[in-house]
């Protein structure tokens, strides 16, 4: 009997012939169901064999996301990480819904479930445009987002205030943080600014819609007034900055748009661009007021910032700074 069967991440790329990261980002999306004995990952054979089935039939190709919108309240359980309960609340203990695929939000997650027992973050690893758009379909609690907007040269809050038009919310700083370029070492192409891209002997790795790396190329290309049919390997989306990575790394592509630490841990060149701003978006009602004032409690606290400094990448000097309210 199969079900009676479990392979470590290990095991399973071997089985499958990806990377540990490839499981692991199948592990994260759901798509590839997952449950942890003591500090291992375990997947069910019958599992594994559902995942397949659905890559042969193209629900799931090995290493790319099927979720292409975000789906409501009701179902948003399948981008939870895979031992996340039900969505309802349980023994008094309500679920908030962390969303965006930003690795400071795991220890977020941990600093804020530190200080209550009366609420417990789940996290959802979903892009920064489908995530404001689960917040406005009442399926998420804590948005991360990471959006620029080319007219004004902003982060974060045009799309919200157009967004959330009739809705009162807070937008909280959480880090700033390079994004630019990932190249091998040496930047053998010697890629160095937007209009690079549309070299014919360039070929790009893409982030998928609704991501902020994928805005940020978007609106970049637009104001230089380059057609993304230019750009060679624009269609080819990677779902997470360390799958972009690999990509970039085993030769598939030249460059890819990302933040800094995964093209570090992949051992490619980053090339700086910009300073992004990733915010935290929540809606303030009278009901989100008590864990709200938990969420800003651990954006300040000292083990938070301890840890987030030595990652190296993260500018923390607005951390925890309202950005922006309305009352609706």
């Amino acid at each position: 009997m199969t079900d009676s069967i479990s392979y470590t991440t290990e095991e399973i790329a071997k089985l499958l012939k990806v990377s540990k990261l490839t499981v692991y980002d199948l592990i994260k999306k759901g798509e590839l169901p997952a449950y942890r004995v003591g500090k291992q990952m375990r997947i069910d054979a019958e599992d594994l064999e559902a995942y397949k089935q659905n890559a042969k039939s193209g629900m799931a190709p090995a290493g790319h996301s099927s979720l292409t919108q975000v789906p409501p309240k009701a179902s948003l359980q399948s981008v939870l990480l895979p031992d996340a309960p039900s969505l309802e609340t349980r023994n008094g203990v309500k679920p908030l819904v962390i969303t965006g695929q930003e690795t400071g939000l795991d220890l977020l997650a941990k600093a804020i479930e530190k200080r209550t027992r009366k609420y417990r973050p789940l996290r959802s690893f979903v892009s920064s445009m489908d995530s404001l758009v689960a917040m406005y379909n009442g399926g998420a609690d804590i948005v991360s987002t990471h959006l620029f907007d080319g007219e004004t040269g902003e982060y974060n809050l045009p799309y919200i205030r157009k967004l959330f038009i009739s809705l009162p919310y807070l937008v909280i700083h959480f880090v700033t943080r390079n994004a630019g370029f990932y190249v091998k070492q040496g930047n053998p192409h010697g890629i160095q600014s937007w209009e690079d891209l549309a070299r014919p002997d360039i070929r790009l790795v893409n982030r998928e819609k609704g991501s902020g790396a994928r805005v940020l190329l978007d609106e970049q290309l637009r104001l230089r007034g380059i057609s993304p049919l230019s750009v060679h390997g624009y269609h080819n989306e990677e779902t997470t900055h360390m799958g972009l990575a690999g990509r970039i790394a085993m030769g598939h592509a030249d460059v890819g748009i990302g933040s800094e630490r995964p093209a570090r841990i992949a051992g490619l060149e980053f090339i700086p661009l910009i300073q992004e701003r990733v915010d935290l978006v929540m809606l303030k009602k009278p009901e989100n007021e008590e864990w709200i004032a938990i969420l800003q409690e651990a954006l300040l606290s000292p083990e938070l910032y301890d840890v987030l400094v030595s990652l190296g990448d993260y500018d923390l000097s607005l951390t925890g700074q309202v950005l922006a309210e309305s009352s609706g």
